[in-house]
C-alpha cells in the first residue's frame, strides 16, 4: 500500500501528479537501470535514454508527457582520422572520416510542469551525414535525459549524490544508504517493487495501441503508474527475481506488439528491424524477428524505439 506525506499530497494536487506518480519519482533508482562508462581517470554513472523514455511512460502515461526540441545547433565539424594508429602490419589502417557536435535544448511537459534540460551529442563516421545524425541524435537524448531528471530519482537524480544513497542495493532492492554498489546485476527488482512494478505489469501485459498525444503518435505498452493489476503472471517470476528483463510476455501482448510493428511504413519498419537485430544480436542467418520477441526486455526497447522514431501527424 503506498503511503504520501501531506507534503507529498498537496504537491500531486498543485502538480496535477496523483499520488501514485508523487511516489514512483520519490521511488529508489533501480540499480539495474544503472550503467557506467570510462571518463577521464573514473567512471561515470548513468541511464540510458530508452530507459528514461520507458520510466515517463510508465509514471506519466504515454499520452502524459510531450517532449518538444527547442534548440540545435551544430558547433563542431572537422575531418579526423578514426581508428587507432597501427602498432603492427596487421592492424587495420586509419581511416579518413568526419567529427561532429551539436548541442540541444529540450523541454519537458507534464501536465503544467514544464521543465528543460540542456545537452550535447558528437558523431564521428567516414560518412559526413551520418556522423550528423548520430551527433544529432545524441544531443537530443542527452538534453531529454537531463529535463526528465528534476522529476526525480528513477530519472538519474539519485545518481548526483556520490554515495548513490536512493539507488537501490543489488541485492535487497531497497536504497543503498552509503557506499557505491559497483556490481550491476538486474536482480534488483522484486515482484512487487519499490517502484511500483508489479511482475505482471512488468511482463509487458497491457494493450499496445497507438494514440495522438503531445510527441505525435506514441505507442502505448503499459498504463501509467496506479492502473495495473496486482495479479502477478505464474510463469517467470523467479527467473524475474533474477533477472527483470527475462520476464515472459504473454501471448496477447506478443500480438499485439506484431500488430503494431506490421502497420510501421515499410522505410520505418526497415530500420526498426535491422535496429533490433544489432541491439539483441540476432543472428543474420535468422530469417526473422518475430519470434525474438518474447521478454520484457523486447517489449521496452521496443516501445523506446517507437517513441523516438515516432511519426509526427
Amino acid at each position: 500500500m503506498t503511503t504520501t506525506t501531506t507534503i507529498d499530497r498537496s504537491f500531486a494536487q498543485a502538480s496535477a501528479l496523483t499520488a501514485e506518480q508523487v511516489a514512483a519519482l520519490a521511488a529508489p533508482l533501480s540499480r539495474a537501470n544503472v550503467k557506467q562508462r570510462d571518463q577521464g581517470r573514473g567512471k561515470v554513472s548513468y541511464i540510458e535514454g530508452w530507459v528514461a523514455i520507458a520510466e515517463a511512460n510508465r509514471i506519466f502515461g504515454f499520452d502524459g508527457w510531450q517532449r518538444e526540441t527547442v534548440a540545435l545547433q551544430c558547433v563542431s565539424q572537422a575531418e579526423r582520422r578514426i581508428g587507432r594508429e597501427p602498432s603492427k602490419p596487421s592492424d587495420p589502417p586509419q581511416r579518413d572520416g568526419w567529427g561532429v557536435t551539436y548541442t540541444a535544448r529540450v523541454r519537458v511537459i507534464v501536465g503544467g510542469i514544464v521543465r528543460e534540460g540542456s545537452g550535447a551529442g558528437h558523431g564521428i563516421d567516414v560518412d559526413l551525414g551520418q556522423a550528423h545524425e548520430s551527433a544529432l541524435k545524441e544531443a537530443e537524448t542527452d538534453a531529454m535525459k537531463r529535463a526528465l531528471m528534476t522529476f526525480g530519482n528513477p530519472f538519474g537524480l539519485a545518481l548526483y549524490d556520490k554515495q548513490q544513497r536512493e539507488v537501490t542495493s543489488s541485492v535487497s532492492g531497497v536504497p543503498s544508504r552509503g557506499g557505491i554498489t559497483e556490481h550491476t546485476s538486474r536482480g534488483d527488482i522484486p515482484p512487487h517493487s519499490p517502484n511500483g512494478i508489479t511482475a505482471n505489469a512488468a511482463a509487458g501485459n497491457g494493450s499496445l495501441r497507438r494514440s495522438p498525444a503531445g510527441n505525435g503518435h506514441r505507442p502505448s505498452i503499459h498504463p501509467p503508474v496506479g492502473q495495473y493489476s496486482d495479479a502477478a503472471a505464474a510463469d517467470g517470476i523467479q527467473e524475474a527475481q533474477e533477472d527483470p528483463a527475462l520476464l515472459p510476455l504473454d501471448g496477447t501482448t506478443i500480438r499485439r506488439i506484431h500488430a503494431t510493428i506490421r502497420s510501421l511504413p515499410q522505410p520505418q519498419l526497415e530500420g526498426f528491424t535491422k535496429a533490433f537485430r544489432k541491439r539483441f544480436q540476432v543472428p543474420e542467418e535468422a530469417t526473422s524477428i518475430a519470434n525474438r520477441i518474447t521478454q520484457k526486455q523486447h517489449h521496452d526497447w521496443i516501445e523506446a524505439f517507437l517513441v523516438q522514431h515516432q511519426t509526427v501527424a
